[in-house]
């Protein structure tokens, strides 16, 4: 009989060399870095280096929703998932197109949805949005910017990816009204 050989911790320890010479940050983070990522857009959860599980993303095959969060002190009022998972916008996105793909999506999963994402408490409906990724999903946008969460976050209200710089520009948390929030 064969054994299975734990998939999750090759795909690890690969990513974390692949990234180990990816990026910098202008800050310091407190939170875990990713280690693995979905591999396909099926792929519901992200292992960080401290064994935590955090959702990826919205389930593909589930219509996402956009709220918001006082996530208290400079950053105010942000933008979160329908679980309050903390949603980023990615500086190197010019368009509602997202150009973090591969090791980037790996530690920044896309917020994704089937159909047209909902407003919850304190959005805008008029600022929600989609686009189609490079891989066929369909990416949640508010205010024209592909949202993210970040793989460090391992909870709900967490905010670790703030004003990281990673993969070429700087990552920021949103406030209602669809713009970076700078700290």
């Amino acid at each position: 009989m064969k054994r299975a050989f734990p998939v999750s911790a090759c795909a690890a320890a690969l990513l974390m060399t692949a990234l180990s010479g990816c990026g910098s940050s202008s800050k310091s983070s407190t939170g875990a870095a990713a280690t693995t990522a979905p591999s396909s857009a099926t792929a519901s959860a992200v292992v960080t280096t401290q064994g935590a599980v955090a959702d990826a993303s919205s389930s593909p095959s589930a219509q996402a929703t956009v709220a918001t969060h006082n996530a208290g002190g400079k950053l105010g009022t942000i933008l979160v998932d329908g679980k309050g998972r903390t949603l980023y916008l990615f500086m190197a996105d010019k368009t509602d197109m997202s150009t973090c793909t591969g090791a980037c999506a790996a530690a920044w999963p896309p917020l994704l949805s089937k159909g047209q994402p909902k407003a919850g408490s304190g959005t805008k409906s008029n600022l929600l949005g989609t686009s189609k990724r490079s891989d066929g999903t369909t990416q949640v946008t508010y205010n024209k910017h592909p949202l993210y969460y970040f793989s460090g976050d391992s909870k709900p209200g967490q905010t670790n990816g703030q004003d990281l710089n990673q993969f070429g520009a700087l990552w920021y948390v949103v406030n209602p009204a669809g713009k970076q929030v700078e700290t």
